[in-house]
């Protein structure tokens, strides 16, 4: 067989902030329920808008409203020095965004404290600012570009404190809960690692626009049913408080609305 040949890269500083993401994620035993949502009175009400708000940021503010009334979603298990729960007064949402980066695709994460006081428009103005403006504006952005420089051992170190022993420090690095979603490239994942007590992500619509919704949840702050039973109280807050607001809402003005046109993936249904 001829030799096969190619060439050693250097790993891009992308490539390490995930690395090290994945690496303090390892522990964490990781359940995920699902529930299938009716989202259609709220894809009507967001349509109306020739600028709307992006689902992303639908789905940020309706959880941090379940958050608010169930403390149990802004819990997390610290190891150190002895086994304990920390329970966050408010929900910090990290939502992550995808931005390239030196030529190379990145994710970087930005952090929206108590979204749940926020409205809608507060919120497109955080998701307009992490996909627009330069990333050397963006605090958590360069944050993470700076510890990624580190040396390996100095980075796992700091991931490890921060996940683990600060209680400061993992609500400033990681928040309360997490937002991750492929969505809006018609695909969808069907897990997320994290070490983060609860992230949530969804699937792709179907004609009739119902879609899955998962929450990815540590199992040493919580169980299967109270989690069953905040997804069952995000369907309600999506299909009604949600709806009116954006029933209330005047249209999204640029530079206000997303940096990219709105788009709705739907798959046929079945």
């Amino acid at each position: 067989m001829a030799q096969i040949t190619g060439r050693r890269m250097p790993l891009p500083l992308p490539r390490r902030w995930i690395g090290d993401l994945l690496h303090a994620s390892r522990r964490v035993p990781s359940v995920t329920v699902e529930r299938v949502m009716h989202l259609a009175d709220v894809a009507a009400a967001r349509r109306r808008l020739p600028h709307p708000p992006a689902w992303v940021l639908l789905f940020t503010k309706a959880y941090a409203l379940v958050a608010a009334r169930r403390p149990e979603l802004r819990r997390a298990y610290l190891p150190f020095p002895l086994p304990h729960l920390f329970q966050a007064d408010e929900s910090v949402a990290t939502v992550a965004v995808e931005r390239e980066y030196r030529g190379e695709p990145a994710v970087f994460f930005g952090n929206i404290r108590h979204p749940d006081q926020q409205s809608l428009r507060q919120l497109a103005q955080h998701l307009h600012r992490w996909r627009t403006h330069p990333i050397d504006q963006i605090r958590t952005f360069t944050r993470l570009i700076r510890y990624s420089r580190f040396p390996l051992p100095l980075r796992r170190a700091a991931w490890w404190y921060a996940a683990n022993a600060s209680k400061r420090w993992r609500l400033r690095a990681f928040g309360t809960f997490g937002v991750s979603v492929t969505a809006g490239e018609g695909a969808s994942a069907l897990n997320l690692i994290s070490p983060l007590s609860t992230s949530l992500n969804y699937g792709v619509f179907t004609a009739d626009y119902t879609l899955p919704v998962r929450v990815h949840f540590d199992h040493r702050v919580l169980d299967g049913a109270p989690v069953a039973r905040a997804l069952s109280e995000l369907d309600e807050v999506m299909n009604t408080a949600i709806v009116d607001e954006l029933r209330q809402m005047d249209d999204l003005r640029p530079p206000l609305a997303d940096a990219e046109p709105a788009r709705e993936w739907v798959r046929a249904a079945a």
